[in-house]
């Protein structure tokens, strides 16, 4: 489907904040998620620069960034080297706003890139011009950016990350309602990547619009992790491993390593790579920080990374066996896990709780009285009243079991089901 540009207002607005002081800024974010059609969008509006990196030897590099820019340039210079390309920019008469896109593929070719960017940025960036450079890979733009020892570090005025876009987003861009949670289980397929909603159709169903997505002949998510892994630099079947344990139901690292056949300290430093990457996620019980335990949690971030690990990849071979309502359940359950973390997200600071066998799906101050936790449970359901009553009840006496008892004598308890979506 034709994709109509919706939300980022706020990215939109530190864009133009930036074009109206100048300077270096930097914008990444994962593959897919709109960074190029965001920076695109903005800058029909201001008569900008635009040029995607290829990857390439560096002269070819240099030869397209040109060949895109020169028709918007006053200049009868054809540029062979990084510098002559600066200087070019620098000569130009009005003020402009540039964006090199895929900043990382450039880096790779010519690692003396930085540098040379530096020093133009300190002594020769035209007054008011804005210099933009985009790219997918987070650990390498952290590393380019972030890293005290990188030569642009400290260069930029901003680091804007483009996260993924969230539910009402997806149905205002997909024209579905958001009560109804067959469009909920779309976007538990798809997430908040905007290049996926393209494969959203009218009238079809959350199983259609998976099969069509994962489960087709050469379907278009079928490598999709690995690109990801490979964009951020994250290399090696061990990583791949360690998602399909997370994704089978392992998210205790001991567990994780147990399925690996494996030392837990082996795994450590992928651990970190993969959380560097925002492919996976670490969650702590509520109240608890890394200093003050050891009950870490592994969770794939995405909601269509961890369909592919979840449902995909355990069900790929006997899917089309499946009866339709068996494809259903698969899909309605890990729709579940989704609705969890949106129901999260409405509450800043909100966070799961366990110990033993007892866990509590959301804990958080209460936004309506900070002086008491509000506790709740989710389901992926509408319940009845009874069914309601009768889950608040279930909750209550888990809190009576529960050891934050002690520490919060004053809790609001509430059920959220499906209804929660309307709000």
């Amino acid at each position: 489907m034709n994709m109509k540009f919706v939300n980022r207002a706020a990215e939109l607005r530190e864009l133009d904040a930036a074009s109206k002081s100048g300077g270096l800024l930097v914008v990444f974010g994962r593959r897919r998620v709109g960074k190029t059609r965001l920076l695109r969008q903005w800058l029909q509006t201001r008569d900008g620069l635009y040029s995607q990196a290829i990857e390439a030897p560096l002269a070819l590099q240099i030869q397209q960034v040109f060949a895109d820019l020169r028709p918007q340039l006053e200049t009868q210079i054809v540029p062979k080297t990084w510098p002559e390309l600066f200087e070019v920019l620098s000569l130009q008469k009005r003020r402009w706003a540039l964006c090199l896109d895929e900043f990382p593929y450039l880096t790779a070719v010519d690692a003396s890139l930085p540098s040379r960017l530096q020093k133009w940025l300190d002594h020769s960036l035209p007054r008011g011009c804005l210099l933009i450079v985009a790219g997918s890979s987070t650990r390498m733009m952290n590393d380019l950016f972030l890293q005290r020892a990188a030569p642009l570090y400290g260069r930029a005025r901003k680091l804007l990350h483009v996260q993924p876009m969230d539910y009402p987003a997806f149905c205002d861009s997909c024209g579905l309602r958001p009560a109804d949670p067959d469009s909920f289980e779309k976007f538990s397929c798809v997430g908040g990547i905007p290049k996926y909603w393209e494969f959203v159709e009218a009238g079809q169903d959350a199983v259609a619009l998976a099969e069509s997505l994962y489960f087709d002949y050469a379907p278009y998510m079928e490598q999709e992790p690995q690109r990801i892994l490979r964009d951020e630099g994250v290399i090696g079947l061990n990583a791949v491993a360690v998602l399909q344990a997370v994704g089978r139901g392992a998210e205790r690292p001991s567990e994780i390593a147990g399925r690996l056949g494996t030392a837990q300290t082996n795994l450590s430093r992928l651990f970190q790579q993969l959380l560097d990457a925002s492919i996976l996620t670490r969650e702590l019980p509520f109240g608890e920080s890394v200093r003050s335990t050891r009950k870490t949690l592994y969770r794939i971030q995405d909601p269509t990374l961890r369909f592919w690990f979840r449902v995909h990849s355990p069900h790929q071979s006997r899917w089309r066996s499946y009866a339709a309502a068996e494809k259903r359940k698969l899909i309605h359950d890990h729709a579940a896990t989704v609705f969890e973390d949106t129901c999260r997200a409405r509450f800043p600071g909100a966070q799961r709780y366990w110990e033993g066998d007892l866990e509590l799906d959301l804990v958080v101050p209460d936004p309506d009285n900070h002086r008491q936790l509000l506790v709740a449970e989710v389901k992926w359901r509408r319940l009845s009243a009874a069914e309601r009553k009768n889950v608040l009840r279930q909750l209550q006496s888990k809190w009576s079991h529960c050891s934050l008892r002690a520490r919060h004598p004053n809790v609001r308890f509430d059920v959220l089901d499906a209804r929660f979506l309307a709000g």
